[in-house]
């Protein structure tokens, strides 16, 4: 269950770095230790209400349900946030996983009171399955549980596009090669500044783009050795990329071969003809 909910939430961020297992054993130790934890107290609470509810022990005074029932929406929203926090191998703002968390326990509340208001006015699962009535309801709230907390991430992971206000760069031919060059030209530009770098929010503003989409070419830039990324932990957007590599003196065909055309028996005369070996980065930033 952890590793597919780890696969998940890295693909709805198009994360295509896996974390070391040492990572990996870490993060996922810290769920299950803490994850049993918050859902025993939350339903506990959950189910001393329920017992209040129907008299079986004694009535809440005051407004004690209506807290203890913010309490369990608390614990819920704050399990969430850590969730779409720190199970992405990447950057995420702890307001933007907020935000899915918040969605995502309020999708939770409004699914049980839809659940529990089909179960008391269509009774057919009772009458169908008898006692073992409960063994569908279950699997259809386990279901529902994980799109609703699917739907989260995907509020999480796109706040950022949704505030920024900006586009995709359209799936046309070459585009990931026009991506890269127009990261490494606003990386290059921002080399003599006093900041050096840009992180990947500023640099997906500056380029009109949602952050997702430069994350992987990003990537391929650091596997390249042509940008490093700085790691600052008293940096809250997640550190800043820096130029590596001296355009000048760095061949373009490595990047040309990954995202645009492979070298090979069917392509070897066109890249004869083109010079695609002799060109420099800095010929093809222009």
């Amino acid at each position: 269950l952890m590793l597919t909910i780890d696969h998940t939430l890295n693909g709805i961020w198009r994360v295509r770095r896996v974390r070391p297992i040492a990572q990996r054993v870490l993060v996922y130790w810290a769920a299950l230790t803490l994850g049993p934890l918050m859902l025993g107290a939350s339903l506990s609470v959950t189910s001393y209400l329920l017992s209040a509810s129907r008299g079986w022990v004694g009535a809440l005074p005051g407004g004690v349900g209506f807290f203890l029932s913010l309490i369990v929406f608390c614990m819920q929203t704050a399990g969430f946030a850590a969730l779409y926090k720190y199970v992405p191998n990447t950057y995420v703002r702890w307001e933007h996983a907020w935000a899915g968390a918040i969605f995502a326990s309020g999708g939770l509340e409004l699914a049980q009171k839809v659940l529990a208001l089909y179960l008391t006015k269509v009774p057919v699962y009772a009458t169908i399955y008898g006692a073992f009535a409960a063994v569908p309801i279950f699997l259809v709230w386990i279901y529902v549980s994980w799109l609703i907390l699917l739907m989260g991430a995907v509020v999480a992971a796109y706040t950022p596009s949704l505030l920024s206000q900006v586009k995709r760069w359209p799936d046309t031919p070459g585009q990931r090669f026009q991506l890269s060059l127009a990261i490494l030209k606003a990386l290059v530009a921002q080399q003599h500044q006093p900041a050096k770098g840009l992180s990947a929010e500023r640099l997906a503003a500056a380029l009109k783009t949602d952050p997702l989409q430069i994350e992987p070419m990003l990537e391929l830039l650091m596997e390249l050795d042509w940008v490093g990324l700085l790691d600052e932990p008293e940096s809250d957007d997640g550190g800043r990329y820096v130029l590596l590599c001296d355009p000048d003196q760095t061949l373009a065909a490595p990047l040309v071969g990954r995202v645009l055309l492979q070298p090979d028996g069917f392509t070897m005369g066109f890249w004869s003809a083109a010079r695609l070996d002799d060109l420099t980065l800095q010929q093809a930033l222009g």
